[in-house]
């Protein structure tokens, strides 16, 4: 937020320039901080399996398969109907995202078995019945990383397998591939050498 604060006075400044104004004369000298990109909290399939463990309910477990396997926002799981779920198609339509476009996410075995047995023979609702602040406590009652940290991971967990960039990116919408680099930059050396081993296997 720094860097980009201090880029927008220096855009101010250099357009007051190129308008013949004068009292910004200073903006070049707004200095640009350096900022050291962190890895970020990212589920892995260890924490996986050690949150499911925790599970006591067939609502947590329906969470947490979830989360691990479509990269779902909080509040688009929320959000998720019945109506939206195909089961023996292995997908869920997200109407309503934060692109404000509706697109279609995958359900891995787990997860449609684990949802299959939380929403029994109903076929209207919402699947888990809980709200954002919901979602929050409960992964904080079970000592479960945040959401976003799941979105992160079922991205690597995607790219370490094989799954295309263009297909993490339409399944967790978003526009361009840069999110997909944000979200997976700590892992970038790891899977590009893993991209090069399968070439040289296949030759």
């Amino acid at each position: 937020m720094r860097r980009k604060r201090a880029q927008s006075v220096r855009a101010f400044g250099r357009w007051s320039e190129e308008a013949g104004l004068d009292a910004w004369e200073w903006w070049r000298r707004v200095p640009l901080s350096s900022e050291i990109l962190t890895p970020q909290e990212t589920v892995t399939r260890e924490i996986y399996r050690q949150v499911l463990r925790g599970c006591r309910t067939p609502r947590d477990r329906a969470l947490i398969e979830i989360l691990w396997s479509t990269g779902l926002r909080r509040s688009e799981i929320a959000r998720l109907r019945v109506e939206d779920l195909d089961l023996a198609a292995g997908c869920a339509v997200v109407v309503s995202s934060k692109s404000k476009k509706p697109r279609v996410v995958p359900l891995s075995p787990p997860a449609r078995r684990a949802v299959r047995r939380l929403i029994g023979h109903r076929t209207a609702g919402l699947v888990l019945g809980m709200s954002e602040n919901a979602i929050r406590l409960r992964l904080c009652r079970l000592e479960a990383p945040s959401a976003h940290a799941w979105r992160r991971g079922w991205a690597v967990e995607a790219l370490r397998h094989g799954v295309s960039e263009s297909s993490v990116k339409t399944a967790a919408g978003w526009k361009t591939g840069a999110m997909v680099s944000r979200y997976t930059f700590s892992l970038a050396t790891e899977l590009a050498v893993k991209e090069f081993e399968r070439i040289w296997s296949q030759r």
